[in-house]
């Protein structure tokens, strides 16, 4: 058995390709899918598929929309969805992707430190699990491939 699984989650630090290389580490059966990495492609992507935009609120749009349906399909075609949220940026996007878990019924691992707890908790009563380190939501991960 094999899992897919969406890293949703801040773009701005390298901590996907940390989660990554301590999977591959374990030899866990698992790929891995996302949101856009590279911030400029995110940000450009709806002029470079729709054309020049005609103003600041427009270009966002455009790329919001094609982000959205990227998200909607890698996270639809997703065994498990892994959101992220740190102390270092807003989370938005990481919110709206792990309500879209729950709401497909996906199951969420929720990583959060625990000075987040309370700004999470509605949203962490929904998730499978909630952790507090990468390493941790990866062990959650390993489990389900333990036969005994």
């Amino acid at each position: 058995m094999e899992l897919t699984v969406y890293l949703a989650g801040q773009i701005h630090d390298d901590w996907r390709d940390e989660l990554k290389v301590k999977s591959k580490k374990m030899d866990l059966p698992i790929s891995f899918v996302g949101p856009m990495e590279n911030h400029d492609r995110s940000d450009n992507i709806g002029e470079e598929i729709k054309g020049e935009q005609p103003n600041a609120i427009f270009k966002d749009e455009a790329a919001s929309e094609i982000n959205n349906f990227r998200t909607q399909v890698l996270l639809g075609k997703s065994d498990v969805v892994i959101a992220l949220f740190g102390e270092k940026y807003k989370q938005w996007n990481s919110a709206m992707d792990a309500a879209t878990a729950v709401a497909l019924q996906k199951p969420l691992i929720l990583i959060r430190p625990e000075s987040l707890h309370h700004p999470l908790k509605e949203l962490a009563n929904k998730a499978q699990v909630v952790v507090e380190t990468p390493e941790q939501a990866l062990q959650a991960l390993s489990y389900l491939f333990e036969t005994d």
